[in-house]
């Protein structure tokens, strides 16, 4: 390990230290140089000369679409942050405080669970055709259906906000669709949109659209919550009053947000929802849509948020229940609304905790180009023990569904602005599960008819409390009609499901393995190398390692070959009509049986009975490793006398002849949904200080993390070491007014320039608590000037077949590595310039990556420049551009490489490396 930064910062779970930094113009930069083969970085990958810091910037080859997932760079398998995004589409650049030239290692880009800087190699064989699963039976209600109110839509536009961290307002914009003729209040739907573009210019081309806020001249604002205009006028023939409100003005700046701008969509949402309340009280000042609208009845809210706004609406749910700190919110008003559930579709949850206590229905789309790894499955897996348990958390998973296409906005044909299917369709690679026209691919219009009734279907069951439409949510294997020929399956936790077996608590595990869901060794991870595909079970989250998050893995060559599940304390099943089991098997599989049996503490054993699974049609891009419910009665353990109440283990059997499986969970099940009463739990907030690093002396600080709330609760610290990236994690015991979450660190200050350093800390809630700003830190600034850099001509006119060579120089030495970028240029006056067989070939491909042939000159070959990298501690470097005799009568050849700007253009008045060969003939 290189310790590139001396000012002796240490933090508890932290062992070591990086550098990185900033400097001015006329100065030095930080110098992280290619550590891939040959010191080359890999094709569309290239460092610039930022503003204070280094810049690693990627170019795509195509568009990268302005969406929801996060775009995130990674090297050697660990985050190296989250870049910014430039207006063209192609371009992206992360600045590199913190990161030396050894660390770029195995450079990749992501987004979602998918890697966006590498196409799969192409198959000699196109895979063949995916098949749906057969329909389900119909449930007992059909919430697609119109209702018997007509409707009336109109929109209102009030002054804009201002959030906290963004430096221009954000827009107070909405449509309202609303009942007419219905009598009394009527229950709010709120629906806010996903990240995506922000502006178009409506006479030019598809590329005219960007992520710019406020719009540029010529362009106009993407009408994005103008895109659920058919579920709102679905829900407000039922009887429901619908709004949904824009959000362009945080998506043109949430890139700068740590939480990816959740916050801020969640004071959006309660702005307006405070608004919906005054005008509840004095309807007079409500404008015209909403006077003519049935007064909403703000004790009976829906959240519907898409991608980011699924977090968004997420957050809105916890701020309503457990308020923020003040600071760090964009509204300060009384909570005067109720929200009785949330839908969430295709949602990114960067933070991973998910509001225990209020019911939530996730759609995941089979065929999610955008946030491909489904991590919105969290929703449901991540509430588990968290709080009260009676909240249903249902996931829905669409098989054959995109991200885009929920929202007509974002939807070809029927939007305003530029629109694509995210699901890109590879003429040369066809996908057997989503490209267009396979069996299993919706059209747009199949899958927003199923969102449409989806919503409804949360409406009716999280709202109108209507019972009878829980099946078609939890797991029950029931279909709506009016979603057909779309299939939706499902799986819940919560509401009356009972004590479990839950493999992220202490159990033990014979006949399989307890696997990870997250962590780098293949051994110890539930999908190992090889898997194609991913599971929305385990998607990653910030640390490569996670503790506590698990399943149980079973691999079998024979049936008959028993795993058991055995808990550290007893489950009681008691009351339960059966164990309802949420287990995956691989993609494309069918006909896996399981014998599922029940141990009590007295040893008394009974076979419950015989399940089936089959795997959900997939690909290598799908995350098809989703679990069914599968149900199994409780009559066979009641009949041979198991005592219920005292269950210390599960076992399943397979009694197909090979093959694997992964059990989520298992919990006592009986119908109904419960009254949910959100609990009174702890909050936890972390924040981030910047301090200056001093001249001398030793200071002590300690990251901010603020618990409020009531009572106590449990939740998961992890400290990311700044040099490796790993992280090390504690529990811990977390109440307002106490110290528990405690992370000092210790500075010592100097006068040498050095590197700034971040202490990241990130937060889950485990038991008992909930977290809102889940990640924060310390920041150590330094606030030395950096060193001086020198050119030095050593040999700066040489006979072809020698080397120029210059000497860089620094006026004090730095405590971290110090380099500048130089790029080629055309000499001065128009003299004859060195080509590219003219220096020795192997630095040429060392430094570009480029063949001398076709010969042209230096200035003119594409990724060619020079890193120049002081290591820390040294105060000169010496560099050479070798050259080769070429034995041909030529006039004296020159070559200029010139400092870089911050924009990779070269820097008037900057550094240079001139020099001139003479013809040795």
């Amino acid at each position: 390990m290189v310790r590139t930064r001396r000012i002796w910062v240490t933090a508890a779970a932290v062992l070591a230290l990086v550098g990185g930094v900033s400097g001015t113009a006329a100065h030095a930069r930080p110098a992280p140089a290619a550590a891939e083969s040959g010191g080359k970085l890999p094709p569309g990958w290239r460092i610039d000369d930022g503003r204070s810091a280094p810049q690693l910037v990627w170019r795509s080859g195509r568009q990268v679409p302005m969406g929801d997932a996060r775009v995130e760079f990674r090297s050697d398998g660990r985050l190296l942050g989250v870049p910014k995004p430039e207006r063209d589409g192609h371009t992206f650049r992360l600045g590199l405080e913190g990161t030396r030239a050894g660390d770029l290692t195995d450079l990749q880009v992501w987004s979602g669970g998918r890697r966006l800087d590498t196409r799969s190699a192409a198959t000699e064989a196109p895979a063949s055709a995916a098949r749906p699963p057969a329909p389900l039976p119909a449930g007992p209600v059909d919430p697609g259906k119109p209702g018997r109110y007509r409707t009336t839509t109109g929109e209102y536009h009030l002054k804009s906000a201002r959030l906290p961290g963004f430096s221009v307002p954000v827009e107070m914009s909405a449509v309202v669709v609303a009942p007419t003729g219905a009598s009394g209040p009527r229950p709010l739907a709120l629906f806010l949109h996903g990240r995506h573009a922000t502006c178009y210019a409506p006479h030019g081309d598809d590329g005219q659209a960007s992520g710019a806020w406020p719009c540029p001249a010529g362009t106009l604002p993407i009408p994005s919550h103008r895109g659920y205009l058919r579920d709102q006028r679905l829900l407000a023939s039922q009887g429901y009053v619908t709004v949904s409100i824009s959000a362009n003005g945080i998506n043109g700046q949430d890139w700068q947000a740590e939480d990816g701008g959740a916050q801020a969509r969640s004071s959006l949402i309660r702005l307006h929802l405070a608004h919906w309340a005054d005008w509840a009280r004095n309807p007079r000042l409500a404008p015209r849509i909403v006077r003519e609208a049935p007064r909403a009845d703000l004790s009976r809210v829906l959240l519907i948020g898409h991608s980011r706004g699924g977090e968004g609406v997420n957050r809105a749910a916890l701020d309503s229940l457990y308020p923020p700190p003040a600071d760090q919110d964009g509204y300060h008003g009384k909570v005067r609304w109720h929200i009785s559930g949330t839908v969430l579709i295709g949602p990114t949850v960067f933070g991973q905790n998910p509001v225990p206590d209020v019911p939530s229905l996730t759609v995941l789309p089979g065929c999610d180009g955008d946030v491909s790894d489904l991590q919105g499955e969290v929703y449901v897996d991540g509430t588990r023990a968290v709080g009260a348990g009676k909240a249903l958390h249902s996931a829905v998973y669409v098989i054959g569904a995109n991200h885009n296409f929920f929202n007509t906005e974002w939807t070809p044909g029927q939007a305003q602005a530029p629109a694509e299917d995210d699901f890109y369709d590879d003429p040369d690679q066809r996908d057997p599960v989503c490209s267009k026209g396979t069996a299993t691919r919706l059209t747009a219009d199949q899958q927003h008819r199923a969102g449409s009734t989806y919503i409804a279907a949360a409406a009716r069951l999280f709202v109108a409390g209507d019972d009878k439409v829980r099946p078609l949510l939890d797991g029950s294997g029931r279909r709506a009609p009016s979603a057909d020929p779309a299939r939706v399956l499902s799986h819940a936790v919560g509401a009356n499901r009972g004590a479990g077996f839950l493999p992220d608590g202490k159990v033990k595990v014979t006949g399989g393995r307890l696997c990870a869901a997250a962590d780098p060794d293949p051994a110890v991870a539930c999908l190992g190398e090889g898997t194609v595909g991913g599971s929305p079970h385990f998607a990653q989250w910030e640390t490569a390692r996670e503790t506590g998050r698990n399943a149980v893995a079973l691999r079998w060559t024979a049936a008959g070959a028993a795993t058991r599940v055995q808990v550290a304390r007893p489950v009681s099943l008691r009351g339960a009509d059966a164990l309802a089991l949420r287990v995956f098997v691989p993609p494309n599989t069918e006909g896996t049986r399981l014998d599922a049996a029940v141990t009590d503490t007295h040893g008394r054993t009974a076979t419950l009975g015989r399940v089936r699974v089959d795997g959900l049609p997939g690909s290598e891009r799908t995350a098809s490793y989703w679990a069914r419910e599968l149900r199994v009665p409780l009559t066979a353990a009641r009949r041979a006398g198991v005592d219920l109440r005292s269950v210390k283990s599960l076992e399943l059997t397979p009694r197909s002849a090979s093959g694997q499986a992964w059990l989520m969970d298992a919990w006592g099940w009986r119908p109904g949904t419960p009254a949910v009463r959100a609990a009174a739990l702890p909050r936890v907030d972390v924040g981030r200080l910047t301090v200056d690093e001093g001249d001398s002396g030793v200071r002590t600080y300690h990251v901010p993390v603020r618990v409020s709330g009531r009572g106590n609760g449990q939740v998961r610290m992890y400290v990311v070491d700044p040099a490796t990236g790993t992280a090390k994690d504690r529990l811990v015991t977390v109440r307002p007014g106490g110290h528990a979450v405690d992370v000092p660190v210790e500075v010592r200050g100097n006068t040498r320039y050095g590197a700034d350093l971040s202490y990241d800390v990130l937060v889950k809630a485990v038991h008992g608590a909930v977290v809102g700003s889940y990640r924060g830190g310390l920041t150590v600034h330094d606030d030395d000037p950096a060193p001086t850099v020198t050119v030095t001509p050593l040999a700066d006119k040489v006979t072809e077949g020698s080397a120029l060579k210059w000497r860089i120089s620094l006026s004090e030495a730095a405590d971290t590595d110090i380099g500048t970028l130089f790029v080629p240029v055309r000499p001065d006056g128009g003299a004859p310039e060195l080509s590219t067989k003219d220096v020795d070939p192997h630095w040429l491909a060392d430094a570009s990556g480029a063949e001398p042939d076709p010969e042209r000159p230096l200035s003119s070959v594409d990724g060619l420049y020079l890193w120049l990298d002081v290591p820390a501690g040294q105060t000169s470097l010496d560099v050479t551009v070798p050259t080769v005799e070429d034995r041909t009568g030529e006039p004296a050849e020159s070559v200029s490489f010139r400092q870089t700007a911050d924009d990779g253009e070269p820097l008037p008045g900057g550094l240079a490396l001139n020099g001139t060969v003479l013809d040795a003939s």
